[in-house]
């Protein structure tokens, strides 16, 4: 069979390596050959747990309101946005409630004014502020216009700023701004212990989207998130091959690079050559023992490690005695997040709803079994899940190496390895949400296409606001 004129091996099959495969194709046209490397089956991070023949999402369970690409994704698959169940959140100190949501919106603003004064105001400012430079990506990405590393992105959406804002935390940006430690230490804290697992500590740009997310209005996918991941293979026709790439080595054919992609799967241990790769899964040693041959210099270790993370998917009935609520009937939360305090040993759980809802579907009473997700640092031992629940039919456990340690690297990791070689994990660094990583994925896309045709006009220029203003 004629070689193809492009053959791009991507590695990994989460939304990450389905997002790119679609975006090379969209850009590469017909050219592109696309075999995707995965060895436990396409999703990744985005999986589902079954319940009682109840389908739940484990993992990334909510996209933002204003994740344009996911929309888009949605869109062209012909997918649906799932129906929002309405339920009230509140934060838990391991005592008390320090912070209640009610039905009444006014009476919520209240209350945050009441206990914290403006901070709220001034969080929403500062959070609003980044996310409105962020949302310049999508223009640029319009126009074709690419980034070579993760520092020239960050700077062409908020200068140098939003550079320093991976390097130090949040809880400083906040304090900065005139957010109150209070606020910070109940609210913030939270928040950031739900959706990273970590504490106040974390970079303010990861922060600020995670901040986001908790204060816009979120959706997903009915059916199941991970819909997204097999629709986009599907649609590129992409060649999935369940293997695990275990390196990849270089050689060059008539002055250009040829990359080798070594991988075992049940049939053993094979290799295949491509012009183009992009590695979709984190290469960090605690997360892949990957190698990298013949690279004159050699591709560097990558440092920093991940925040271990267990989901415990609980069917079972709320011990709401231990939340202060000895009549079970009135535990009025479906969702609750807790403080910083050293003796909790859970981030957060939610009651939550199948991926699929049918119009009759209703979220059950506090009183009933429900289906529970907590989310915690450490596997729950059994004292511990008493302490959650009453009693409980099944408990099923997923323990994962979920987000980067963001206090435990100080640079970002690179995009362009070699010449067409890419990395897209990277972008976990600044900040980790199924948005982010299709941004990047387009990034990469754009960026091998522009690479590919030595087209540099597109690639990491200056002021492009202006150009973009100009170009309409």
């Amino acid at each position: 069979r004629p070689r193809p004129s492009l053959p791009a091996a991507v590695v990994g099959a989460g939304l990450g390596g389905s997002a790119v495969a679609y975006f090379l194709q969209q850009h590469f046209g017909p050219q592109v050959q696309l075999d995707v490397y995965e060895p436990a089956g396409v999703g990744g991070r985005l999986a589902t747990v079954t319940v009682n023949k109840q389908q739940y999402e484990s993992r990334g369970a909510s996209i933002h309101a204003l994740s344009l690409h996911m929309q888009d994704f949605v869109k062209i698959l012909g997918l649906k946005h799932r129906r929002e169940v309405a339920g009230k959140s509140a934060i838990f100190s391991g005592e008390h409630f320090v912070l209640e949501e009610t039905d009444w919106y006014l009476l919520n603003l209240f209350r945050l004014w009441w206990h914290y004064g403006i901070s709220f105001l001034r969080l929403q400012m500062w959070v609003e502020e980044v996310m409105e430079k962020f949302m310049r990506i999508y223009k640029y990405q319009a126009h074709g216009y690419a980034f070579s590393s993760l520092e020239e992105l960050l700077r062409s959406l908020g200068g140098d700023a939003f550079v320093n804002m991976t390097q130090r935390s949040v809880a400083e940006s906040l304090l900065e701004v005139g957010v109150t430690q209070r606020f910070v230490d109940d609210v913030i804290a939270a928040v950031l212990r739900s959706s990273y697992g970590q504490s106040v500590l974390v970079p303010a740009f990861a922060g600020a989207m995670s901040l986001a997310g908790a204060q816009g209005s979120t959706w997903a996918v009915e059916g199941g998130n991970k819909l997204v991941c097999s629709g986009l293979l599907k649609l590129t026709k992409a060649n999935v091959i369940p293997a695990r790439v275990t390196g990849v080595s270089l050689h060059s054919s008539e002055g250009k690079a040829l990359y080798q992609v070594h991988y075992e799967g049940s049939e053993g241990q094979g290799s295949a050559f491509y012009d183009t790769v992009v590695v979709t899964t984190p290469l960090h040693p605690s997360r892949s023992n990957f190698t990298f041959e013949n690279f004159e210099p050699p591709i560097a270790d990558f440092p920093g490690a991940f925040q271990p993370s267990v989901t415990s998917v609980v069917h079972g009935y709320l011990n709401s005695s231990y939340f202060g609520f000895p009549d079970p009937k009135l535990f009025p939360f479906a969702s609750i997040l807790t403080t910083d305090t050293p003796d909790l040993f859970f981030n957060a759980m939610d009651n939550i709803c199948p991926v699929n809802i049918s119009a009759a579907f209703r979220r059950k009473q506090p009183q009933e079994a429900a289906v529970w997700r907590v989310l915690s640092q450490q596997p729950l031992d059994k004292q511990q899940l008493k302490t959650l629940f009453r009693s409980y039919y099944s408990v099923q456990v997923t323990e994962w190496q979920a987000y980067p340690r963001y206090d435990a690297a100080k640079s970002l990791p690179p995009i362009v390895l070699h010449e067409n070689l890419y990395y897209l994990s990277g972008v976990e660094w600044v900040a980790s949400s199924m948005e982010m990583i299709a941004v990047a994925a387009k990034n990469v896309a754009l960026l091998a296409y522009n690479r590919w045709h030595q087209d540099l006009e597109k690639i990491d220029q200056k002021d492009l606001m202006h150009k973009v203003k100009t170009e309409l």
